[in-house]
């Protein structure tokens, strides 16, 4: 369950911090309260605090600046496997299965791959097919983090407590994100225009 908590959280924090993510802070701070103590709850906790004394503006434009306008910090977890390319539509369907078994239905028209939605999937009960997807991409997820962390960006702490949740990263696990991290993910803007989120300029 207090895995369960950890992603349910996460999936809120990870949004765009429109007004209702301001007026459940507290609902959210009571669920980070109720975790045992540990990583994630320290994480968690740190970055309510962050959302709490800083100006929704200020924070609204941390996120565009951080998620929308930097190609390192992509909150979309195909990106870091297959950048622009073709292979990355398959990737997406393997998603959006996933979403589909779990009875779990998008809203707003996001990308099945964005963190945020990995973690509502799991945080709705569907561990198995998140956890599946986080491990596949979890180099990805490691990258995001250490860029966040580079940009000391606070959303940082929100990625840092998902990857608590997870078993320790492995030897081969180390070395994938070491070479994503040294290489970035493949270029080829070529026959992916419905997945064409990230822009030319960032």
């Amino acid at each position: 369950m207090s895995a369960r908590t950890v992603h349910m959280v996460a999936s809120v924090l990870l949004g765009y911090p429109d007004e209702r993510l301001r007026d459940g802070l507290g609902v959210l701070r009571e669920a980070v309260l109720e975790l045992p103590h540990g990583e994630a709850r320290d994480r968690l906790s740190a970055f309510l605090a962050y959302a709490a004394r800083t100006d929704p503006a200020a924070q609204a434009a941390h996120y565009v600046a951080t998620f929308d306008l930097k190609r390192r910090c992509c909150p979309y977890l195909t990106y870091y496997t297959y950048g622009d390319t073709r292979r990355r539509g398959a990737a997406l369907l393997r998603f959006r299965h996933a979403i589909k078994a779990a009875r779990f239905e998008l809203a707003g028209g996001e990308l099945p791959d964005h963190l945020a939605v990995v973690c509502e999937l799991w945080a709705r009960g569907a561990e198995r097919e998140a956890r599946r997807l986080l491990l596949e991409h979890r180099a990805g997820v490691e990258v995001l983090h250490v860029a966040l962390r580079e940009e000391d960006s606070p959303y940082a702490d929100v990625v840092a407590a998902v990857l608590a949740t997870l078993p320790p990263a492995g030897a081969r696990e180390r070395e994938a994100a070491l070479r994503l991290a040294a290489e970035g993910p493949p270029a080829e803007a070529v026959g992916l225009e419905p997945y064409a989120i990230m822009e030319a300029g960032r």
